[in-house]
């Protein structure tokens, strides 16, 4: 039986208009990670584009909206008496202007302010201690392979991806679903063990 549910944000929870590959390109950041990329960067440089990926990513923010059925999986999650935690690579204050404009709520939530992120597994094992559930008593909620990787390396038994357009490799510990109602079901089915 799980105990709690750990969700990414943009792209799971909402829908937001990044085009990563542009934006790496204007970066610089070729097929490194962005975060990681920015933080191996000696200033200026680090804080001029740093800035600009902050440009961008107030851009998507705005023209987000929130995906179909997030509403009423939280509200379901939460009769159930699971636990939810948001482990986001975006920043505090996106995440905070999100969370307010749709009125949503996690036990626990956890920006790249923290100096932790994804692909890192570290940041769910952080938002799991907050919440004190162990990582074989949750699964993670994501539509990338970072989610994937991030919720592996920290121990977490089962990874749903939402929406995934680009195949994933097999494995067993990963699904796949076309919407957050199929989620819904399978948590459902999870839950009544």
């Amino acid at each position: 039986m799980i105990k709690a549910v750990v969700f990414d944000l943009d792209g799971t929870v909402v829908e937001s208009a990044y085009e990563w590959p542009e934006i790496r390109r204007r970066l610089g950041a070729g097929s490194h990670p962005i975060l990681s990329y920015l933080a191996g960067l000696a200033e200026p440089e680090r804080s001029r584009k740093r800035a600009e990926l902050e440009s961008v990513e107030a851009e998507a923010t705005h023209k987000a909206v929130l995906k179909d059925g997030i509403r009423e999986l939280l509200a379901f999650l939460r009769q159930a008496g699971l636990k939810t935690a948001l482990v986001t690579n975006n920043s505090g204050r996106n995440v905070s202007l999100l969370l307010s404009k749709f009125n949503l709520e996690f036990d626990c939530v956890l920006s790249r302010d923290s100096g932790l992120w994804k692909p890192s597994g570290a940041p769910l094992r952080e938002a799991l201690d907050r919440i004190q559930v162990l990582p074989r008593e949750c699964c993670a909620v994501g539509d990338s392979p970072f989610d994937v990787q991030a919720a592996l390396e920290a121990g977490i038994p089962l990874v749903f991806l939402i929406g995934r357009k680009r195949p994933m490799p097999a494995d067993a510990r990963v699904q796949t679903l076309d919407s957050l109602a199929e989620l819904q079901e399978a948590l459902g089915r999870l839950i009544r063990g």
